[in-house]
Order: C-alpha cells, then sequence, then structure tokens
C-alpha cells in the first residue's frame, strides 16, 4: 500500500462546494395542503422540498464564499419591506417543462425584485428560463396526474404576508436544510 495516495487529502475535510436555494416559503395551513397535492399526484419531491416561491434555484457556490453570501442576502433583505402574497389558481408549463404550478396573483413585482437583487453580487446566475415566480405542485409525474394536479387546486386562494426569505442548504444526503431567515426589514416602496 502506497500513502502517498493521501498526502494532501483528509476524509473529513468540509467539501469545497454548496449548493444553496433561497425562497419564499409557503405558511401554514397552506404548505400542508400543498403536500398533500402533490404526494396524491406522486411527486417525488413532495415531502422533500417545502412548498415555495423560488427567488434562487439550487446554485453551486465555493464553500468560503458562505460569509460573503451570508452578508449579501442579510443587505437585500434589509433592502426590501415585507409585502402581501396571493396563490390563486393553477398554470403549467407545459409543453417547455412538465410542471403544474399554483399562480402568484399578488406579489409578483416583489417576488421579481427579490430574486433580481439576490441573484446579484456572490450569487450571480444566469437562469435557464425566464423568471417566473410560481409554486411547484407536479413535476416528473404522468400525464394524467398533472392534469389532476391542474384541475383539483385551480380553486386555490391562499393570502399570507411575506415576512421574510430562507436560505436552504443541500445536505450530504442530497436534502434540504435551513441555513438562515432573513427578515424584510426595507422601507416601503413608493
Amino acid at each position: 500500500m502506497n500513502d502517498d495516495t493521501f498526502v494532501g487529502r483528509s476524509r473529513t475535510a468540509p467539501p469545497q462546494t454548496s449548493v444553496v436555494g433561497v425562497l419564499v416559503p409557503v405558511p401554514e395551513p397552506w404548505a400542508q395542503v400543498l403536500v398533500d397535492w402533490r404526494s396524491k399526484v406522486g411527486d417525488p419531491q413532495a415531502t422533500l422540498v417545502p412548498p415555495h416561491v423560488t427567488l434562487l434555484p439550487p446554485t453551486e457556490v465555493p464553500s468560503a464564499d458562505r460569509p460573503a453570501i451570508t452578508e449579501h442576502l442579510a443587505r437585500v433583505a434589509a433592502g426590501h419591506p415585507p409585502f402581501e402574497m396571493h396563490l390563486s389558481g393553477t398554470g403549467t408549463f407545459t409543453p417547455v417543462s412538465d410542471v403544474v404550478f399554483v399562480t402568484v396573483a399578488k406579489g409578483i413585482g416583489n417576488c421579481e425584485l427579490l430574486a433580481s437583487d439576490v441573484r446579484s453580487g456572490p450569487l450571480a446566475r444566469v437562469l435557464s428560463f425566464p423568471y417566473h415566480p410560481h409554486v411547484t405542485v407536479a413535476h416528473d409525474v404522468p400525464e394524467d396526474m398533472l392534469e389532476l394536479a391542474y384541475t383539483g387546486l385551480s380553486d386555490l386562494s391562499a393570502e399570507f404576508p411575506v415576512t421574510s426569505f430562507t436560505e436552504f442548504e443541500q445536505t450530504p444526503a442530497g436534502t434540504w436544510a435551513v441555513a438562515r431567515e432573513y427578515p424584510l426589514t426595507g422601507p416601503p416602496f413608493r
């Protein structure tokens, strides 16, 4: 056996990168309603990903940048006021992507501004598709289950205040854990 194989490497060394995401969580009681629907249609992410509006999709970042990312997100949160969100009805990205979602009817502009600011500085990245705030309720399921989610949630109406956003980090097991919450403390927009 050659001990040189492990020179300069530690089996317990922290990873060089992290995968983070930033989102607006959907609160109870609506979160459980959406988890139940996602489970009902057989979505494999139903219990792994909490219902949310994405501000930053999963993004790989250098672990050394985590302190700068925390500072960046705190500044973003301090520059945005709390706002009201209204989720109402369903939509789909078909045929581009087999996804059914609950529509953001109020709070779209707030999410767009937040997402744009989040995706700057140390989290700057180009998106694969134009940003469209929504709450996914069916993905990677058969067509009849997409239709069931689309029609079954078409009457959904949920209104709630958004007072913070949440940073998640992917664990080594592939699940998502809350890294930090950032309260929105900015002055009202005029």
